[in-house]
């Protein structure tokens, strides 16, 4: 009886080593969820910036609004008959 006991308390001992130590233990279980969680973040932070894109690729292609918004904005670009005004902040002056 003393014998079986022992060879029990053996295995349950090998095994739990296998559990804690071995190929796939615990920790790295954890680590991977871990990981897989941030990843789920990141993918989706990364649909909504696509959503955004989509959306505004979508506006380009079907408005002529938001060409001429882009334009004047990122190119400075005015119309006929348009005066343009340049307002520089005093931060700025003295930076340079």
């Amino acid at each position: 009886m003393k014998a079986l006991v022992a060879i029990l308390i053996v295995l349950l001992l090998i095994l739990q080593y296998k559990l804690w130590f071995g190929d796939g233990n615990m920790r790295e279980v954890w680590q991977l969820q871990a990981a897989i969680e941030a990843q789920k973040k990141e993918n989706e932070k990364l649909r909504e910036r696509n959503a955004a894109l989509e959306a505004e690729v979508q506006d380009l292609k079907q408005g002529l609004e938001a060409i001429e918004e882009r334009a004047r904005s990122e190119l400075g670009m005015i119309k006929k008959g348009e005066t343009f005004y340049q307002i520089i902040e005093d931060d700025e002056i003295k930076k340079e």
